[in-house]
């Protein structure tokens, strides 16, 4: 009978007990669903999208002279940028290597998102998921602005002939399918190519179009596009498949700035032209 007592005793404390470990398990449970995020998006770091860069593709994105990526600039940094206004947070860009950016966003924990001129294909969406297009593009071959080469898909299709691409690119897969004759250089960057094509140590450069267009109109003027590749290119953003929610979020933000006017004025700034 006494220990009976004891636990009638205890059994007001021992059920208020329960009700508060039930209720910080369940405050927990619903910090969770949104940790690091605004709105619901979820994110590495709280109120942040964590975007992973080359940083090396002007006018994309390039980091000016003696400033880090925090000073990072383009137009593919200010469509983030305003994404990332529109979803409450506040973008943090870090650079690193390209072909490294979707093993890194696959593997998680790292960044939110890639954000470097990736093209959607079939290859890469087996690794990670695309957000809806931002950019279309083409690729192009570069040449010093003298040459007289005047159908490079055939005259540089030979063992003498060096072409530079950035590693794992389009324009290296493009190079790999269809000058299967030429020696490939893959690099780093875009702008290591074209340095190598100016100093006569590669013959041509294959790249995304819009950026070899802007590099040699502005950087590299004794170059020039020698031939536009049809290859009918869309751009999008890089997210975890473990993070729909985001890409949903992404995707919805953008078609936002689309209808707003945002995107048409970004377009002006960084190309001179509505796109």
């Amino acid at each position: 009978m006494k220990r009976a007592r004891t636990l009638m005793k205890r059994a007001p404390k021992l059920a208020a007990l329960a009700v508060c470990v039930a209720t910080v398990l369940a405050l927990a449970a619903c910090g969770s669903s949104s940790a690091g995020g605004a709105g619901g998006v979820s994110t590495v770091k709280e109120g942040t999208l964590t975007v992973l860069s080359d940083l090396a593709y002007p006018p994309l994105e390039s980091v000016p002279e003696g400033k880090t990526a925090a000073d990072c600039e383009g137009y593919e940094v200010d469509v983030v940028d305003a994404v990332a206004g529109k979803l409450g947070l506040e973008a943090e860009w870090s650079q690193v290597k390209f072909d490294t950016i979707i093993p890194q966003i696959k593997q998680g924990g790292r960044a939110d998102i890639g954000a470097s001129a990736f093209t959607v294909n079939d290859e890469r969406a087996e690794e990670i998921d695309f957000t809806d297009p931002y950019l279309d593009s083409n690729q192009g071959l570069v040449m010093a602005a003298s040459s007289k080469v005047l159908d490079p898909d055939t005259e540089l299709n030979n063992a003498y002939a060096k072409v530079a691409v950035q590693s794992g690119t389009t324009g290296e897969a493009w190079v790999e399918e269809n000058l299967t004759n030429a020696q490939v250089v893959p690099l780093d960057d875009v702008v290591q190519c074209l340095m190598g094509v100016q100093t006569g140590s590669y013959d041509a450069c294959v790249a995304d179009l819009p950026v070899l267009s802007h590099l040699c109109n502005t950087s590299y003027k004794d170059l020039a596009v020698k031939q536009e590749i049809a290859t009918g290119e869309q751009y999008g953003f890089v997210v975890s498949k473990d993070n729909p929610g985001l890409t949903e979020a992404i995707d919805k933000a953008y078609k936002e700035l689309v209808d707003d006017g945002t995107i048409a004025r970004l377009q002006e700034k960084w190309f001179g032209e509505q796109l």
